[in-house]
């Protein structure tokens, strides 16, 4: 299941079943879990570790040197979970000493389409879906579930919650609340992701619950400390709130708020 045209470091660690196309190159420090199916064409670096049942399509780069001017060649790594996709041409890189982690972390069940990027010192959850040519800068943290449309930009150190939509060609500048829906340049808040929500199988009251919370911190015109105090008794009735609430008071960088009637940004 290794073609004889693949070159693959001594040192690599192979698990049970794994296939290798033709012309990838895998480097050392490279383990590889169970079932995982490597195409043609594919670039491995390491210190990488994936996961079992990873599959990654052709002209990917998997596990490369940071291209941040800051990165001096120390050690750093990636990790990605089980049964993730990687499709063609996504790039993802290690992480870095210099104001990162020295890791990059991915998840597992996440889909990254063609040409979507992940630089260092990223922390990206399970079942993320990245669309085609979707970027993320350095030190971004994703939470689970979140769904990132085609083309979107988002800006280093920037938060984006659980279970979140940001929509196609969407510019992100500032912390995306978890369950919410966000779009434009710069992007906005445009609502709930009701249909993620949907989706995920969330019940009439769990949804209605998040929808107060939603208004009273976002539609309200609330100082963000007062609207978390009228959160209290919803947090401790729903784990769901609780997490939103979260997602607000832990942002370093600002959340993103509502457009106003009659701006453009």
């Amino acid at each position: 299941m290794i073609d004889e045209n693949a070159v693959i470091d001594p040192g690599v660690r192979l698990g049970s079943g794994v296939s290798v196309g033709p012309f990838t190159v895998i480097g050392p420090g490279v383990e590889i879990g169970d079932g995982a199916q490597i195409a043609s064409h594919v670039v491995i670096k390491g210190p990488t570790r994936l996961g079992a049942g990873v599959k990654i399509y052709q002209f990917a780069s998997v596990g490369e040197d940071t291209s941040a001017l800051a990165y001096e060649g120390e050690d750093s790594s990636l990790t990605v979970g089980d049964h993730t996709v990687i499709r063609e041409g996504v790039t993802i890189h290690r992480g870095m000493d210099k104001g990162g982690i020295g890791r990059t972390e991915v998840g597992s069940h996440c889909l990254f389409m063609a040409y979507a990027h992940v630089a260092h010192d990223c922390i990206v959850g399970d079942h993320v879906i990245m669309a085609n040519a979707s970027l993320l800068a350095g030190h971004v943290e994703v939470g689970d579930y979140a769904n990132i449309g085609g083309a979107v930009g988002v800006a280093q150190y920037r938060k984006i919650g659980a279970y979140s939509h940001l929509a196609a060609l969407s510019l992100i500048t500032k912390d995306v609340p978890a369950y919410l829906t966000v779009g434009g340049n710069p992007a906005r808040v445009v609502g709930l992701n009701k249909e993620g929500m949907r989706r995920r199988g969330f019940s009439a009251e769990v949804s209605r619950a998040l929808e107060e919370a939603y208004r009273i911190v976002l539609r309200r015109g609330l100082r963000t400390q007062d609207a978390l105090a009228e959160l209290t008794e919803l947090r401790e009735q729903y784990a769901e709130v609780d997490l939103f609430a979260r997602t607000v008071e832990t942002s370093d960088r600002g959340i993103m708020r509502v457009r106003r009637r009659g701006t453009s940004a």
